[in-house]
Formats: C-alpha cells, structure tokens, sequence
C-alpha cells in the first residue's frame, strides 16, 4: 500500500508504507523469477549448450550453474540477484532486532541472534558471488560461492529453527507456530534435496550414467525453491509490520 501525507513543495513529510509481507514476496520472488525464467530460456533456446556435459550421456534438464551462464541468462539473472540485495539486507537485519528484543535476557539465544544475522549475510554473499563469477569464466570462484551459500543458508536455517522453538514454546500466538512447522519441514525438504542432488552428482561423475545429470538438476532447483520457501515464511513472523520511507522537506540555502 501507498500512502502520500504531503504534498511536494509543503511542510508535510511524503510517506510511503509498504506491507512488510509485500517486501518479503518482492524479495523471494525476484530470483525465483529470474531463475525460471533463465531455465525456460535456456532449455528452449540453447538446449544444447545448458544440457551438455564431460560425460557426453543423454541430459534432459540445464543445471542452475549452466543456465544462468549464457547470454542473455545471466544478465536476467545478474539483475534479479542484485536489485533483491537490498531488501534482503532489511529482512536479515529486522530478524536480527526481532531477536535481540526478544531474547535480550537470555544468552544462549542472544548469542545464537547474532551468529543468525552472520550466517544469513555469508548466505548472501554466496549468492551474490555464484551470480556475478559464472563457472564459465572462474569456475573455482563460482563454485567457492557456491558452496558458501549452501552452507550458510543450511546453518542459517538450523538456528532459526533453534531460536522459533523457543518463540513458539513460550509463545500464544497461533501465527508463531504455524511458523516454527513450517520453518522445520522446510528445513528438512532442504536438507533431503541436497543430499539427493550431492548423490546424483556424484553418480553422474564416476558413472556417468544417462540420467543421473538430469536428476541432479532436478534436486538443485528444489534445494533453491525449498530455501525461497523457508525465507518466505516471514511473512508470518512480520504480518503487521510495515516498511516506511520518510521524506521530509527542508528549506535550504543555496
């Protein structure tokens, strides 16, 4: 929602209220966007480039890492990373107030906040690091990246869990709870898929068995959308926040 309580040129501040529920879908859904639009593009345009692998065996689906490498993939890709930056920031930092407020008395938690916040910014870093060094051009550095995101996001979503069970046990409020069980099956939905994407990956490079790619592919998107998933549980914790954007007229000198 948008609300302007001023006029340009008078004394009255411009206001401009965003749902917090609103910020977090825009958030989540700028890469989801983005990756199944690079996909799609991917598999309809330059099939064979996406699918093909060392093993030179049948591949019926593009890796995430070979469809956000080609032109014009990775320029949607780079844009939808780099403009969801932001408000990811917000979030991670709105988590970490949350909690602080919360848990300002005890330790174990208080401290485990912290750790959360440093987790969830290695997470993003990882991300903006797999996105803007393609395994085309530093395949190291892509897939340094890319395993900073999984192993931050995986931490950072252990100790979310760690910290809403406390919520919810002390906790009346249904919102909290319905969080907490969902933040849990997500996590383990999660956890699941990229064991299975680690298996076929493997298979796939000592066998290289046709199929076993594809399967890997497969398990990759769902590690990527079961994590979008699990941050997209926000919206509950943060149903009747609000992001404002104050700006206040000034007479100045010139």
């Amino acid at each position: 929602m948008l609300q302007g309580s001023g006029i340009l040129g008078h004394d009255r501040p411009l206001v401009i209220r965003v749902s917090f529920s609103t910020c977090v879908v825009g958030t989540v859904g700028l890469p989801l966007l983005g990756l199944i639009t690079c996909v799609f593009i991917s598999s309809v345009f330059h099939y064979e480039d996406s699918t093909g692998t060392h093993c030179q065996v049948p591949n019926y689906l593009p890796s995430i890492s070979a469809s956000i490498s080609l032109s014009p993939e990775c320029h949607i890709w780079r844009f939808c990373i780099g403009l969801h930056s932001a408000p990811r920031l917000l979030v991670a930092f709105t988590y970490f107030k949350f909690y602080k407020t919360r848990f300002a008395s005890k330790f174990p938690e208080s401290l485990l906040s912290c750790l959360n916040l440093a987790f969830s910014l290695l997470e993003n870093l990882g991300l903006l690091l797999l996105t803007y060094v393609s395994s085309s051009e530093t395949y190291f550095v892509h897939k340094e990246g890319f395993v900073l995101f999984l192993v931050s996001s995986t931490i950072h979503m252990l100790i979310t869990c760690r910290l809403w069970k406390t919520i919810k046990k002390y906790s009346l409020s249904p919102e909290d709870a319905k969080s907490h069980y969902w933040k849990v099956r997500f996590l383990l939905l999660n956890l699941s898929f990229c064991a299975f994407a680690g298996f076929f990956f493997w298979k796939h490079n000592v066998f290289c068995q046709s199929g076993s790619y594809t399967l890997f592919a497969l398990f990759e998107y769902l590690v990527v959308f079961s994590n979008m998933a699990f941050h997209l549980t926000a919206v509950w914790d943060f149903k009747s926040r609000e992001v404002m954007v104050i700006s206040s007229s000034e007479d100045k000198d010139f």
